[in-house]
This record gives C-alpha cells, sequence and structure tokens, in this order.
C-alpha cells in the first residue's frame, strides 16, 4: 500500500490471507471416516447389487446387469456414487480444496435419492412372458448406499467447518477494525 499506513496493509495481507485460507477444508479425523467409506463403497461394488450382477457389472451395464433387469435408477445410482462418492472424496481429501469437497457433497446427496429408488425398483422385479425377471436387491446396493450416506455426512460436517486457521484470522481482523474504529474515535493519535 502506498498509504504508509501500517494498519492498512496489516489488513490487507490478513484479508488476501482469509480469502487464501477460505477455499482450503481441514477434515481432521473425519478423513479418516472418508477414506474407511470410500473403500467401502469401492468394495461394495465387487458385491452383488441384484441377484448374479455386481456393481461393476451394473456400473458397465453388462450381460449379467441386464440379465438381472437393472434400472436406470440403479445405474445411475452406481454412476453418482462411483464419481462423487469415490472420486470426488478422494480429490477433495488429496487437494483439500473447498469446491471439490462441496461437489462430493451435493453428488452424495444426490446418490442417496437413487440410492433409495434402486432398492425400490429392485423391490418389485419385472415381469416378462408371464415369468419374473430379476433379484431383489443385493448386499453390494445396501452397502453402497450406506457408504454413500456416511459420506455425505461427513462431508457435510468438514464443508460446513471452520478451520483454525481461518477463526484465527478472523479474530485478528476484527481486532485490526476495532483498532482502527478506535483511532477514528480518538483521532490519529496513539490510542
Amino acid at each position: 500500500m502506498t498509504t504508509g499506513d501500517p494498519g492498512a496493509a496489516n489488513r490487507a495481507d490478513l484479508e488476501a490471507a482469509e480469502r487464501r485460507i477460505a477455499n482450503e477444508i481441514d477434515p481432521g479425523v473425519r478423513a479418516l471416516f472418508v477414506a474407511v467409506a470410500v473403500l467401502v463403497l469401492l468394495a461394495s461394488f465387487s458385491l452383488p447389487h441384484a441377484g448374479s450382477a455386481n456393481g461393476w457389472e451394473v456400473l458397465a451395464y453388462a450381460p449379467d446387469a441386464r440379465a438381472e433387469a437393472i434400472a436406470l435408477p440403479s445405474r445411475v445410482f452406481v454412476w453418482l456414487a462411483l464419481v462423487f462418492g469415490g472420486v470426488g472424496s478422494i480429490l477433495a481429501l488429496v487437494t483439500r480444496r473447498w469446491f471439490i469437497a462441496w461437489g462430493a457433497v451435493a453428488g452424495s446427496a444426490v446418490s442417496i435419492i437413487f440410492g433409495m429408488l434402486s432398492v425400490w425398483s429392485r423391490q418389485t422385479v419385472a415381469v416378462v412372458d408371464g415369468e419374473a425377471v430379476g433379484a431383489g436387491a443385493g448386499i453390494g446396493l445396501f452397502l453402497g448406499w450406506l457408504a454413500v450416506a456416511v459420506l455425505t455426512f461427513h462431508w457435510v460436517r468438514v464443508v460446513w467447518a471452520r478451520t483454525s486457521t481461518q477463526l484465527e484470522a478472523e479474530a485478528r481482523l476484527r481486532e485490526i477494525a476495532a483498532e482502527e474504529d478506535r483511532r477514528g474515535l480518538y483521532g490519529t493519535g496513539t490510542p
């Protein structure tokens, strides 16, 4: 700053630091829960989602998935779970970027809804030529749905939490603002 006021320079530096810090997350111990939930989610893709079709087959709409008459909600669920619950969570943990964590939250929350629709759609199997086609919901579907719910819960807590660095920067900014107000009230001399 060219004004020569050290208070204004400190305030500008602190505001810049606060903006920089605001783009970061600090999951703390929740990072462990998120990592475990991601592993459980990815493992659930290897388990049966419906009959003989596991999650990877549902994802690729392989012949086993077609034979089980996998409906659209199940296919949307596994894609959302993989992209947002799996990849999004991993990226958010590695980069510690706030907007990526928010993406993981939003996508995982939508995935919960499609998981519920997937379970519901497996409760009534299709009838083709008078014969029931497809099996009910499998353990992999339930486990994946639970893992996405856990991920959503923990990511919501992480993105809404303020880091200690953010809180310190805000407190310092309040101190500087109070000092500037005091100087304004009592003149530009010493307080």
